[in-house]
């Protein structure tokens, strides 16, 4: 049995893949009636911090692992003492905190962004002006450009500080960005590591719009640079299990590492339908001990994710999407995650499209988002 801490979405599919494979998953998650608690075999309801909870857990599972990098990393501590957490709370710590993660890329000499830390009012005064313009963000707790500022100067990076906490955050130069990239590498216990194709990726208000892969995504060389590098990442953290690590690649064709992600990841989910081994099912296989095959992508896709908003596109009272719109397109692949109530920037599914080229996938894409009434 196979202990998950977190009930959402990403979960959901790891449950769905557990199942392919004949494995049993125990879910703990504050929510009875989540994505992933929907279809697992046991709900254990409680809280990620609470240790009656945990331990309820650690008697019915032989393995554990998080499908969101904000669970505690001391509740992965407690269940290590039962069996193996994939990934560990090391690697979850640095995960949570921006400080820990540039000195982990520091240490694994992979080119990062020009940065500073400001703990304090000295912090603060000690901040080189090359810096500026540049992107204020909380050490711990931002996601989906949650705990972001951007600031141009001295005096607003002063006042956004202020507004943050003032807590402990990282000051990153606002380089001259020319599209974002994320590799998903896999690796056992035993050291083997494999990974997916090199994802391109757009953003909107910081959350994750669309994904592109197959030939004429991402140059050869580049993809080629950002895999050696995310597996570096990866054995610097002697991790086990599924990482993601995206990249910001600059307009002169440089790249930077921005950041990891200890689990699956939104921009892999096309792996679903576009190769022959997914994200979740190589997530399972660490967990349960099985080969790493290194997955290969059978079709080009793009990935368009469903946010709450297409359900309020004809006013304020909640409408299903006209999806069999959507689906009567070539190979449109549709995935909703069993989310009760859309709201407005809430995740609510994916549709991936594949094709024998990307310029296909990218037509059919095109489609989808006047059928939506969406940007292409």
């Amino acid at each position: 049995v196979i202990g998950l801490m977190g009930g959402g979405q990403l979960g959901r599919m790891m449950i769905q893949a557990a199942h392919r494979l004949g494995e049993k998953v125990t879910v703990l998650d504050p929510d009875a009636q989540g994505p992933a608690a929907q279809i697992a075999d046991q709900v254990i309801v409680a809280r990620y911090d609470d240790f009656v909870g945990l331990a309820q857990l650690a008697e019915c599972a032989k393995v554990f692992t998080t499908e969101f990098e904000n669970v505690p990393a001391a509740s992965l501590r407690f269940l290590a003492k039962f069996g193996p957490t994939m990934p560990d709370a090391h690697s979850v710590a640095i995960a949570q905190d921006r400080r820990r993660e540039k000195a982990h890329f520091t240490a694994c000499q992979v080119p990062l962004a020009p940065h500073a830390v400001i703990a304090s009012e000295a912090d603060l005064a000690a901040v080189s002006p090359t810096l500026l313009p540049g992107i204020l963000k909380t050490a711990r707790l931002g996601y989906d450009g949650k705990g972001q500022r951007r600031v141009a100067h001295a005096g607003e990076l002063a006042a956004a500080w202020a507004a943050l906490g003032p807590a402990p955050c990282v000051l990153e130069q606002l380089l001259p960005l020319d599209f974002e990239c994320s590799v998903i590498v896999a690796r056992g216990a035993d050291g083997q590591a494999v990974h997916l194709p090199v994802q391109r990726n757009l953003h909107r208000e910081g959350i994750l719009a669309l994904t592109e892969v197959g030939p004429g995504a991402v140059p050869e060389a580049l993809a080629q640079a950002l895999v050696a590098a995310a597996h570096t990442v990866a054995q610097g953290l002697d991790y086990v299990g599924v990482l993601c690590v995206e990249f910001f690649v600059l307009r002169d064709g440089r790249w930077v590492v921005n950041e990891i992600a200890p689990r699956p990841h939104n921009s892999g989910h096309y792996s679903m339908d576009a190769c022959d081994v997914s994200q979740f099912d190589l997530q399972v296989r660490t967990l349960a001990g099985l080969p790493l095959t290194a997955p290969r992508l059978h079709s080009a896709a793009v990935m368009l994710n469903l946010l709450g908003d297409l359900w309020f596109a004809q006013g304020e009272t909640a409408q299903t999407p006209p999806w069999a719109d959507v689906l009567a397109l070539p190979g449109a692949h549709l995935h909703l995650y069993g989310k009760h109530e859309a709201r407005r920037g809430r995740k609510m599914g994916h549709v991936t499209f594949v094709a024998a080229t990307l310029d296909e996938a990218r037509r059919h894409f095109a489609q989808a988002c006047a059928i939506l009434g969406i940007d292409a």
